[in-house]
């Protein structure tokens, strides 16, 4: 038996229960875990509150990302040992898999032998962050060295591996954030600019940071009303992706901008990059080897213990957190 987290009902962090399972053994292509430390993330939320892309079927489990050991292989796999210090990119369905437990099955095409020097709660905060921002940023937008990108809830986990990724490729990171409490903890981040669209004229700054020339990528994890006006910080030619739906409100769309600026506005999942096996390896290859250099460091916002996940939920709730929230078992 293992202890797992999972929920029988839509609700607030409260409905998440630890119980006792009986974990199978992986199946063909499967990796089983012994976890060492988990990571939350938004979709997680999103998913328990049934408003994800997948629907709930109850029992539910819930979970993207563990690191651990291996602690069993499923027939076919190849390339792992068992006691192998792995962690694992999210590359399946929410629901299908569910890596919040003391022992999980993984598919193998999205476990990662992970480099040494990252801890059991780095390597757990690792592969939603990067692997999003890299999806967008790298393997579709082919950022470049002087690219200005506006990051959009910057504080969180995955705008400031964004943040990480633009430094990286040479590209200035703006840090897009509703007030300016967060300002010093971005800029110490690594974002060359930060604007607080509460407070601050967006176009206005964009125009100046950029010369008047606009930025070239937007990259937004909320949506509603407001993109209209990063839509008017774009440069010709310019990108808008968006990747979440914190504000589910409709996105207004300027016609004479998208068609003077010849802007491109694209709706972007992770698993567009994860569940293709070429993209997938490119990703995986970009990240180890920035992780390795220490141009890309996991920032872990707070640790909580395994049987405080709930309060871990209500934290990542609160909106409070600059980086990851880790859970560690």
């Amino acid at each position: 038996m293992s202890r797992v987290i999972r929920f029988h009902e839509i609700g607030e962090p409260e409905v998440l229960k630890i119980e006792d399972v009986e974990v199978p053994d992986p199946k063909a292509g499967e990796i089983r875990i012994e976890t060492k430390a988990l990571g939350l993330n938004r979709a997680e939320v999103m998913f328990r509150t049934g408003t994800y892309v997948s629907d709930p079927v109850f029992p539910a489990l819930n979970g993207y990302e563990a690191s651990g050991v291996v602690e069993k292989l499923g027939p076919g796999v190849e390339g792992f040992a068992i006691g192998d210090k792995v962690s694992v990119v999210p590359c399946f369905t929410l629901g299908e898999f569910g890596l919040h437990g003391e022992l999980v099955n993984a598919p193998a095409f999205g476990v990662v032998k992970h480099p040494e020097n990252l801890s059991w709660e780095e390597a757990a905060a690792t592969w939603m962050m990067f692997v999003t921002a890299y999806g967008a940023l790298v393997d579709i937008a082919d950022v470049k060295a002087g690219d200005v990108v506006l990051i959009r809830a910057a504080s969180s986990s995955v705008g400031l591996a964004a943040i990480q990724i633009a430094n990286m490729l040479g590209a200035v990171p703006v840090a897009l954030t509703r007030g300016g409490a967060k300002r010093d903890a971005l800029i110490a981040a690594g974002a060359k600019h930060v604007i607080a669209t509460e407070e601050q004229d967006l176009v206005a700054e964009v125009a100046t940071i950029t010369g008047g020339k606009g930025a070239r990528v937007a990259f937004d994890p909320v949506g509603g009303p407001e993109v209209a006006k990063i839509l008017d910080s774009l440069s010709t030619f310019g990108i808008f992706f968006q990747y979440g739906a914190l504000d589910v409100r409709d996105v207004p769309v300027s016609v004479m901008a998208l068609l003077g600026k010849m802007l491109t506005i694209r709706g972007y999942q992770l698993h567009e990059v994860t569940q293709n096996p070429e993209r997938l390896e490119k990703a995986k290859a970009f990240v180890v080897e920035g992780l390795a250099s220490g141009a890309l460091k996991p920032a872990i916002a707070r640790s909580f213990r395994f049987d405080d996940i709930v309060e871990a939920y209500r934290f990542m709730e609160s909106n409070q957190q600059v980086g990851k929230i880790v859970v560690t078992m």
